[in-house]
């Protein structure tokens, strides 16, 4: 796929549809000929792998990889497969054997799996039966469902995730999104453990009443070159996006009951730091909850810099005294 060869059309029939679906209300299959698919994959599919970048890089901070014995993926609807293989490129295709794909249109089936074996020739890929009766699940990967899923479907999905060894779930920012999987991450406590975007494992602090107004999400940077691309800004603009908006809600679950605790101190700002000229103002949530901090720019110049241009995930260990940081640490990264 070029832009020379991308379906507008189809792109703008697309668009309608994501336009038109209702939370918690199935929308039927998007997809009408790999025409679709391919198009879908080249535009709206290359911005969520720049959220799913941003959340591996995240983890790769945190020096987080599946457990050894973890061999397989699992792309519960798939779409195009973006997510599978932006996963798999990153933690690496030889540390796999094999990927299933599934999805409610056989047509986005037929696609992810020939992409992924296109991009990865010695993984074995197959698609999941009907039943989803497969009967281990590895790395589960989620992506951009919650807002369209029926209970029955949610029911089905939650099935599923009980039976994985690690889940990688990403989903649109909004508000009432984000604190949905809130809510399902709390859920998820007893039988896992929570590797991110959290710094602790107690109740959701978001979901504490008081703090109806917050809703735990962050932002991918896109990459810097699409600005002076003329295709992307076309599409842009064709589109209605903000190409420079790519808020996420994510979460990063395993089953390593062994593996180390982050640092006790590790806070996590959620969105991201509103900058003034004389400070920088920003929700952190860390063991002991939410607090909304300042950063008084002359206590330490090069952190409040720092916060307005990192592209980086936003994990600090904080001195602060009350609502005043004196000073922060990022998170450096770890070996896996």
């Amino acid at each position: 796929m070029t832009w020379t060869d991308l379906d507008w059309p189809a792109l703008d029939r697309l668009r309608q549809k994501f336009l038109a679906s209702t939370p918690g209300t199935a929308t039927g299959v998007y997809w009408e000929t790999a025409s679709d698919l391919a198009s879908y994959d080249f535009t709206y599919g290359e911005r969520i792998a720049w959220k799913w970048d941003h959340v591996l890089r995240e983890l790769r901070v945190r020096g987080w990889s599946p457990a050894p014995t973890t061999r397989s993926v699992f792309d519960w609807g798939c779409g195009s497969g973006v997510a599978a293989r932006r996963v798999i490129a990153a933690l690496g295709a030889e540390n796999f054997d094999a990927l299933t794909v599934w999805d409610h249109s056989p047509l986005a089936c037929d696609y992810a799996a020939q992409a992924a074996q296109a991009a990865f020739p010695s993984l074995s890929v197959s698609v999941a039966p009907p039943s989803l009766t497969t009967p281990t699940i590895g790395l589960l990967i989620i992506s951009h469902v919650l807002n369209e899923l029926p209970a029955e479907v949610l029911d089905s999905l939650l099935a599923l995730i009980a039976r994985a060894e690690a889940v990688l779930w990403v989903e649109p920012g909004t508000h009432a999104i984000s604190r949905h999987l809130s809510r399902l991450r709390d859920g998820f406590l007893p039988s896992f453990r929570l590797v991110a975007p959290c710094t602790h494992a107690h109740a959701c602090p978001i979901l504490t009443p008081g703090n109806d107004r917050h809703w735990c999400h962050f932002f991918a940077p896109p990459p810097s070159e699409i600005f002076a691309d003329s295709n992307w800004v076309k599409f842009g603009q064709r589109a209605g996006i903000d190409l420079r908006s790519l808020p996420y809600a994510f979460l990063a679950l395993d089953r390593r009951r062994d593996a180390p605790p982050p640092p006790a101190d590790l806070g996590r700002v959620i969105g991201r730091a509103e900058h003034f000229k004389p400070y920088a103002r920003l929700l952190n949530c860390d063991s002991t909850g939410l607090a909304e901090l300042e950063l008084p720019k002359r206590a330490d110049p090069a952190l409040f810099k720092h916060l307005d241009r990192t592209k980086g995930p936003l994990l600090y260990r904080w001195q602060h005294d009350g609502q005043k940081i004196a000073r922060g640490e990022p998170l450096a990264p770890s070996a896996p």
